[in-house]
């Protein structure tokens, strides 16, 4: 299951947030969103957990907690939407 993570501390690492997952099971892959140009975190990020129940499972126990002073948002990723690209015209 893919599992959005929102309202990070702009400063936490990949590997902090896969610590603070796999308490709850395996991790396939952690991925902050940052900024193209300058690196900087964006502040949310998605985790790929392979097996539902443990998903399910860190969603419900890590949800509105709180991480480094922030309480994060945790919920099922939605799909990404197609989106048109730049200087697209209609």
């Amino acid at each position: 299951m893919n599992i959005y993570v929102g309202n990070l501390l702009y400063e936490i690492t990949d590997d902090e947030v896969k610590d603070l997952f796999s308490l709850h099971g395996e991790i396939s892959s952690v991925s902050i969103i940052r900024d193209k140009h300058s690196g900087q975190s964006k502040g949310f990020g998605f985790i790929e957990m392979p097996n539902q129940a443990e998903a399910e499972e860190a969603i419900k126990a890590l949800n509105e907690s709180e991480v480094k002073g922030r309480n994060i948002k945790v919920s099922q990723a939605r799909p990404k939407e197609e989106r048109p690209k730049r200087g697209a015209r209609y």
